[in-house]
């Protein structure tokens, strides 16, 4: 493989540490410090700008995730229509099981990430601090973030047998 190979290959896992890692930060330091905040105003000001700041950063990590990630897949030869997607030996083999994995995860850990960051999200923080269907929202977006957590896991394992060959 080249060397350009290689860079992509560290932007990919260098970015995917830096998405996993943000959200860990959240999930275990930020979110549980935050919910101590009082009055509920500043709390709910509080989680609005660490979540924004993270939404961009975490956006813009995605799409590098996906550019990066093609780019690998054609360095591994599995952008080939006849050779690979249209296979079905392909699909049955133990590399095909973990890119399907890893192409599934990554589908709905967009799709996840956008109603936690552009439905549920926001919808809390137009609510007012405090009230039972701020709380409401906040959980269910606490329940996607965890989702995306595992999710993120999930590819993580895909990727490791992928780059073993498995």
């Amino acid at each position: 493989m080249s060397a350009t190979y290689y860079a992509v290959v560290t932007i990919h896992v260098l970015t995917a540490l830096f998405w996993l890692g943000g959200m860990s930060f959240i999930a275990i330091i930020g979110a549980p410090l935050l919910r101590s905040v009082e009055p509920p105003e500043l709390r709910q000001r509080l989680f609005r700008e660490l979540g924004l700041r993270f939404r961009t950063a975490g956006w813009i990590a995605i799409a590098i995730l996906i550019v990066t990630g093609v780019i690998n897949l054609h360095y591994r030869g599995w952008l080939q229509w006849n050779d690979v997607w249209a296979s079905s030996a392909f699909w049955h083999s133990g590399v095909g099981h973990s890119l399907a994995c890893k192409l599934i995860a990554v589908t709905a850990m967009v799709t996840v990430s956008a109603v936690h960051d552009f439905i549920l999200g926001p919808a809390a923080g137009r609510q007012k601090p405090g009230s039972p269907r701020a709380i409401a929202l906040r959980r269910h977006a606490a329940h996607l973030a965890r989702a995306n957590a595992v999710l993120g896991i999930i590819i993580v394992i895909a990727a490791v047998r992928l780059a073993r060959g498995v």
